[in-house]
């Protein structure tokens, strides 16, 4: 009797065991498949287009350019890199100033041209692949499986969660509410390309509200982003010229990082009437004429990212 009985202890000790096991393979598969694995959605052809608009004039004289600077007929790039503060208080960020004149040549790219989750390659592979002159991280929208996405005028996503920006054909940026204007709508009004992240920094010249509690989505270990992070945003100053800011942070005695109060402050001063904040932290990075500007995270190494916004070589 007392052997049948420690018989069937041991049973019940291995089936708890076996089953415990398998819960947490389970849970394994399921942050696995949902944060590790790709799940391609849409296959992208590649952008083969110099701009949007397919009116827009040849080049006329030779573009001039250096290692901060580009212009020719149509667009103008001016890269700053600016310091401020020193030791644990000290700021790097960088500052693209860019203006189209005949046509919105601005333009995004999918991670290894394609729509989906998971899908990340970083910024300059992306930018290299698609013949950018100058790139930013986007969204990363593939984080995530929700947001209004529209990218090339085509509507791939459409489960409004947050704060949108549109950008539209004539040159100008919309920051909006993804539950209160419909993704029709937007392609009525123009829009060519959303991004889905936030918050608004700047809207119609104003400082967009308080960012002491932003959350950005109900994903596994969200929390706020206000503290001081890397950053990247984009802005407008007025239709055709834009600002691309790209904050670099978390390294001691080089680069902080900025608050989204700070963020939106350094907008708000160089004169955007809108502003946007896109996907930061590691994911922050610039690209110019074939190199990454700033140093992600202090340490010069990319993080893999599912889009890019781009302005493609003349």
């Amino acid at each position: 009797m007392i052997i049948i009985i420690r018989h069937r202890k041991k049973t019940k000790i291995i089936t708890i065991i076996a089953i415990c096991l398998l819960i947490i393979a389970a849970i394994l598969y399921w942050f696995a498949n949902r944060y590790l694995f790709e799940h391609v959605e849409v296959v992208v052809s590649p952008n083969n287009v110099v701009t949007q608009d397919e009116t827009a004039k040849p080049l006329t004289t030779k573009a001039q350019y250096d290692d901060w600077n580009y212009k020719d007929d149509n667009q103008s790039i001016h890269i700053e890199q600016v310091q401020t503060g020193s030791g644990s208080s000290a700021i790097t960020y960088f500052v693209a100033d860019v203006t189209f004149n005949n046509s919105t040549n601005l333009l995004t790219a999918f991670a290894k041209n394609a729509f989906g989750t998971n899908i990340i390659e970083n910024t300059s592979t992306i930018a290299a692949s698609n013949n950018a002159l100058f790139a930013i991280n986007g969204d990363y929208y593939g984080f995530r499986n929700d947001g209004v996405i529209i990218r090339g005028g085509t509507v791939y996503r459409d489960d409004p969660a947050r704060d949108g920006l549109a950008l539209l054909k004539n040159g100008t940026l919309l920051p909006y509410n993804e539950e209160e204007k419909s993704s029709q709508d937007l392609l009525a009004e123009g829009t060519t390309n959303t991004f889905s992240f936030g918050p608004t920094l700047v809207k119609d010249g104003e400082i967009a509200g308080d960012f002491s509690a932003v959350q950005i989505d109900k994903n596994f270990g969200n929390r706020s982003i206000q503290d001081a992070n890397p950053r990247t945003g984009i802005g407008m100053i007025s239709p055709n010229h834009f600002l691309f800011i790209v904050v670099d942070g978390r390294s001691a005695n080089y680069s902080r990082g900025m608050t989204l109060t700070e963020f939106a402050n350094l907008f708000h001063e160089l004169g955007a009437t809108e502003a946007y904040n896109l996907d930061g932290g590691g994911s922050s990075t610039m690209y110019f004429m074939g190199r990454v500007v700033n140093n992600p995270l202090g340490k010069g190494n990319e993080r893999g990212v599912s889009d890019i916004i781009y302005i493609p070589k003349s």
